[in-house]
């Protein structure tokens, strides 16, 4: 069984947040609620599916592939969508698109800081970890590291 990795991004506190900020990239707070079908999967399964998903996702780096949904993830595995959203929620803490744009996040946090991101636009630096457009990256960004990409880049610029 694989040990949940380090997560080195801490979401944002939406409360000290700048509502002006979330208003315009469209975020909005989760509510918790228990799925049904999350105790339904056996925990055997459950540990294999872990596995299977987390080498996919993050391994493999299925990440950067902006039309790799859960439904293609399920078809990889052989399973249904149900199970992938399960194993997701229980074992990884959060729902699969929160997933997916963890790892696409810390991909783009690593290419802000290295030397070549100068010259890099936000928009490249979006395409190259898989997302759709350059709203959807900021909006995760913003969500996971409480500001702006562009306002981290300038932060680490000097550094």
């Amino acid at each position: 069984m694989i040990a949940n990795s380090k997560i080195i991004i801490n979401f944002a506190n939406n409360h000290n947040s700048n509502d002006s900020i979330m208003a315009k990239y469209n975020i909005t707070e989760k509510k918790k609620r228990e799925a049904t079908y999350c105790t339904l999967v056996k925990p055997v399964l459950m540990d294999e599916l872990q596995e299977k998903i987390y080498d996919l996702v993050v391994v493999q780096k299925k990440y950067k592939d902006k039309n790799y949904t859960a439904r293609r993830l399920a078809a990889d595995l052989g399973t249904n969508t149900r199970y992938v959203s399960a194993v997701v929620n229980v074992r990884f803490g959060m729902n699969y698109t929160s997933f997916i744009n963890k790892y696409r996040i810390q991909e783009a946090l690593a290419i802000l800081t290295g030397k070549r991101q100068e010259r890099l636009r936000m928009e490249d630096i979006s395409d190259m970890v898989g997302f759709a457009n350059r709203q959807s990256f900021y909006a995760a960004f913003y969500r996971f590291i409480g500001i702006k990409p562009k306002e981290y880049k300038a932060q680490h610029a000097s550094k």
